[in-house]
């Protein structure tokens, strides 16, 4: 049994059915099925205009799907990928900066739930969030309060040596302990 082949505006609805897409999704998606762009960029502009084409819906659908699990970096760079422009993902990204941290200790809880137990292990975790797109400044703060083995140099970055409330001289040893 042969299936009838589709027409542009039928595979386009077909596929906005299915989950939002962003246009540069669609004019790929429908590339492969018609080599002329200039009918592919009309029938986009025509969705557009209908209203069955939306950058804000495409933007925030993915934002609803993947943000518990991404942080603010991570989604920039999908949507831009998706060939979403800056200024259409500002005030969404925007809106999620609030719930940064607690959706990246989501994350760590989900994934490792306790702290890490060396410099290795602290060094892993922290490699995982920042993949994840979460600022190091939000991956530090998860690991401290998780009580992970972190130490902040002068560049911000961690080098793994062991956090606590005493301090040391320059030989190493803590001080305050008489």
């Amino acid at each position: 049994m042969v299936r009838p082949t589709l027409s542009l505006r039928a595979r386009a609805l077909s596929y906005l059915a299915a989950r939002e897409h962003s246009r540069l999704e669609m004019a790929r998606k429908l590339a492969r099925h018609d080599e002329d762009s200039a009918a592919i960029d009309s029938l986009l502009d025509t969705l557009e205009v209908q209203g069955l084409l939306s950058t804000e819906r495409f933007v925030a659908s993915v934002l609803h799907r993947r943000a518990p699990r991404l942080g603010a970096a991570r989604l920039r760079q999908e949507l831009r990928a998706k060939g979403v422009p800056d200024e259409a993902m500002r005030d969404s990204l925007q809106g999620l900066a609030d719930s940064e941290e607690a959706r990246a200790r989501e994350v760590w809880q989900r994934r490792f739930g306790s702290p890490a137990g060396d410099s290795r292990e602290m060094a892993r975790q922290a490699r995982f969030l920042m993949a994840r797109g979460f600022s190091g400044e939000i991956v530090r703060r998860i690991l401290r309060q998780a009580g992970s083995y972190t130490t902040e140099d002068h560049t911000g970055d961690c080098s793994g040596g062991q956090m606590d409330d005493q301090t040391h001289d320059e030989s190493g040893s803590r001080r305050g302990d008489d």
